[in-house]
């Protein structure tokens, strides 16, 4: 029996989080502290007690679920890992637990990587939406004829589970999207309440500045295999960690397909270490047979 780590990624965050390990447990406590002194601010501060506002800045979010992520794992008694993967973000936490990255230089890739993300979304104005019940197929042909028929970008971002898929893209190119995946039959395309189209080509100057301190940073061999986002397979070789990183920013998560090679390799249940439930649910979409669990 193998078990997996999976991390969350972005809109896993609530106001609050990580409030609990803070108060009771002095290795969490002191991670958060550590955490603050690397960011030049009380970041657990805001985790603790800001607005759901405060927390959906993407410079905010995506270091705040990391800490929390990072910290419950840590909180696992005897934690040891056949393989793990993390949620978009939560490859960062992945890579943490599987000893390739120091929590430290994790931290400030992540804060890198939410800087650079935030000012790409306010170059370009852009969002994402999730359709819902529509076959991959039919979403990636829509999004491709858009594309070819206006140029506006539209693109597969997030591979979630059978039957959710949310598209990245041009704001105009997300609004046409949503009105012909309706129209082919989706049970839903709904725009989310994010700040730009992340996993798409309006990533590219996040990319550009993240592979920069990505390449300045220290990569150890990791202790077990990574199943990274954009090949959807096991990585346990440095530069090929380092390489599938940069290039997840401007690549679609293929959350479904990591989770279905994780389960062909072995895997039989899933601990989800983070905010949030939300990996648990997706990987019982795509397979009711497996044993799901969380920590926090």
């Amino acid at each position: 029996m193998k078990q997996a780590f999976v991390f969350p990624g972005q809109g896993a965050q609530y106001s609050g989080m990580g409030k609990n390990l803070y108060e009771s447990n002095d290795a969490a406590k002191s991670l958060f502290e550590e955490a603050n002194d690397i960011l030049g601010f009380k970041i657990s501060e805001v985790m603790f007690t800001g607005s759901d506002e405060d927390l959906k800045q993407t410079k905010i979010t995506q270091p705040a679920i990391f800490i929390h992520s990072v910290a419950a794992f840590k909180n696992i008694a005897n934690a040891n890992p056949t393989m793990v993967a993390g949620h978009s973000l939560g490859e960062f936490s992945a890579l943490v637990a599987n000893g390739t990255l120091s929590f430290a230089n994790a931290l400030q890739l992540v804060a890198v990587r939410a800087s650079a993300m935030q000012k790409a979304c306010e170059t370009n104005p852009s969002t994402m939406a999730a359709v819902l019940n529509l076959a991959d197929e039919k979403v990636e042909e829509i999004c491709a004829a858009i594309k070819q028929e206006t140029g506006e970008i539209v693109v597969a971002a997030n591979y979630n589970c059978p039957g959710q898929l949310v598209i990245s893209g041009s704001i105009k190119g997300i609004e046409i999207a949503c009105i012909r995946m309706k129209e082919a039959g989706a049970k839903r395309a709904l725009v989310l309440p994010v700040g730009g189209a992340f996993h798409s080509p309006l990533m590219a100057p996040a990319r550009e500045e993240l592979a920069a301190k990505i390449h300045a940073t220290n990569f150890n061999t990791p202790t077990c295999p990574v199943y990274q986002n954009v090949v959807a397979s096991p990585v346990v070789e440095a530069e090929q960690i380092k390489n599938n990183l940069i290039a997840q920013l401007t690549a679609p998560v293929k959350w479904t397909q990591c989770v279905q090679a994780m389960i062909s390799n072995g895997a039989t249940n899933f601990m989800e270490c983070g905010p949030g439930k939300v990996l648990q649910g997706l990987i019982l979409k795509i397979n009711k047979e497996m044993l799901v669990d969380g920590v926090s």
